[in-house]
């Protein structure tokens, strides 16, 4: 049987799981979370892919991850390979790690982003033996369970607000979070005005431990890889056989903040025009649109240059690096780094 296609799309959303070989615990201990999470990080500098949400889990892990320069299948390949090697050479053991390849199922970020990331985040307690499988909230579904107590509610709380191998902490405001992880569009999402970003996904996800559960978004994949609209699946179909007339319409499912974007609001940020500091060597404003531009716009180190003025492709990674070392060693930069990543991310 051939293995089905991949779609790699410009600016897609992936719900992605990989799971351990014969079911087998992938993590040991939390080194092994540990080290799995920086190659995480690594991989959404390494590849500029955005993550969105993630959760470890023993024996499994998920991610939902949008792709700006269309490549989830070397990125994930990346990341697989790279802790499997790692973990066999540290626990002394050989062979496969992960079991086959890892699943993808591509998103229509509106429509289903914010339940993927609410799944994602509930894993922890639909656990078996939690009182929140799949088989308890079938018989709640049902009217044949009874309603959780409130010392249900309280020890599943518990157990998602203190779990610290998800993002669920640093959506919901818990920890500030890790500088790769990207926030902002799935709180855009939540409806509500009067509360911030994070109270509002707070509220959202832990209603469902508090009794109004749904359903899981797979319910309503389509073609058993794409979840969203119908009119969504024929565009995602027709970019997948290579369908030239819909490449004037990428747009529609196409996510990418373009460089003048970044530029704008590093200008509002600095208090001073592109044009003033564009020139100045080792200028933080200038350090800061090309970082946040490699993360956002899916642009080459090439591209980068020119876009900031015919620089070499030698000077924008020597910005880049210089940029990420003060950013983790100087605090108020730090500050404004994470404020305009916000306020790009919001761009979307």
């Amino acid at each position: 049987m051939t293995r089905p296609l991949r779609i790699n799309l410009a600016g897609g959303w992936y719900h992605v799981t990989a799971r351990g070989n014969n079911r087998q615990p992938i993590y040991d201990d939390d080194r092994d979370r540990q080290h799995f999470l920086n190659l995480v990080g690594e991989m959404v500098e390494r590849y500029r892919v955005r993550m969105h949400a993630y959760v470890l889990m023993t024996n499994h892990y998920h991610l939902l991850i949008e792709t700006p320069g269309g490549n989830i299948s070397p990125a994930i390949q990346w990341l697989n390979v790279s802790y499997s090697v790692w973990y066999n050479k540290r626990h002394g053991r050989s062979g496969h790690l992960l079991q086959g390849r890892f699943n993808s199922v591509l998103i229509e970020s509106k429509a289903w982003g914010l339940e993927v990331s609410e799944y994602l985040h509930l894993n922890p307690v639909r656990v078996a033996g939690q009182g929140m499988g799949k088989e308890d909230r079938k018989q709640y579904n049902a009217g044949r369970r009874a309603p959780a107590t409130q010392e249900e509610v309280k020890r599943w709380l518990a157990i998602m607000r203190g779990y610290r191998w998800s993002s669920y902490r640093a959506y919901a405001g818990y920890e500030r979070g890790k500088e790769w992880l990207t926030r902002g569009v799935l709180w855009g999402f939540v409806k509500g005005r009067k509360r911030s970003g994070a109270d509002r996904y707070r509220r959202e996800v832990e209603m469902q431990v508090k009794g109004e559960q749904k359903e899981t978004p797979w319910q309503a994949l389509r073609a058993g890889e794409v979840l969203g609209t119908q009119a969504f699946l024929e565009r995602v179909r027709q970019v997948a056989t290579g369908d030239e007339r819909e490449q004037a319409g990428l747009k529609a499912i196409r996510v990418r903040v373009s460089f003048d974007d970044v530029v704008r609001v590093v200008e509002q940020e600095k208090g001073a025009a592109w044009g003033q500091f564009r020139e100045r060597r080792g200028d933080w404003g200038r350090d800061l649109v090309l970082v946040i531009a490699r993360r956002h716009c899916g642009m080459t180190l090439k591209e980068l240059g020119e876009a900031a003025g015919d620089l070499s492709s030698v000077a924008v990674n020597m910005a880049l690096r210089r940029m990420s070392g003060r950013v983790q060693n100087e605090m108020t930069l730090q500050q404004i780094y994470r404020r305009t990543i916000k306020r790009v991310e919001c761009i979307v």
